[in-house]
């Protein structure tokens, strides 16, 4: 994705691009897979935690679902880009935490059921993690 590209990403959803913003979305692109803020700073060696940070948190943030956080049971924060097509940011998908090597999946094809919950219930958000071993561990 070109810069021009991800600015009118960060527009869609309400946000000013600047050049860290840009920078920090076309590194999370980067990642096939759920990642950490230590994730994330390896490989922007030249930015300081606490820009990056800020900007996970700015696109995390509930009025702009660039990126939703990843609960895997591992005690870290992860996050994925978030593909929704509407307001509503409830993660469709099934994550999976391998438990031998603590790799976190997005298993997209697999989505999480819809249910009713009883009146007076207001649902912000949902998540399925699936624990287990990875393919790669399991041979």
């Amino acid at each position: 994705m070109n810069n021009n590209e991800i600015e009118e990403v960060l527009k869609h959803h309400g946000i000013r691009p600047t050049a860290v913003r840009i920078l920090v979305y076309k590194t999370i692109e980067e990642f096939n897979a759920p990642f950490t803020l230590d994730d994330l700073e390896n490989k922007l060696v030249t930015m300081d935690r606490s820009s990056i940070f800020r900007t996970l948190r700015l696109f995390a943030d509930s009025n702009h679902h660039v990126i939703h956080e990843v609960n895997d049971g591992s005690g870290f924060c992860k996050y994925c880009c978030c593909h929704c097509v509407d307001n509503e940011h409830i993660h469709h998908h099934l994550h999976f935490r391998c438990q031998k090597c603590g790799k976190t999946f997005c298993i997209e094809d697999i989505e999480i059921p819809h249910f009713k919950l009883p009146e007076g219930f207001l649902m912000t958000d949902i998540e399925c993690v699936a624990k287990g071993i990875c393919p790669k561990c399991y041979k």
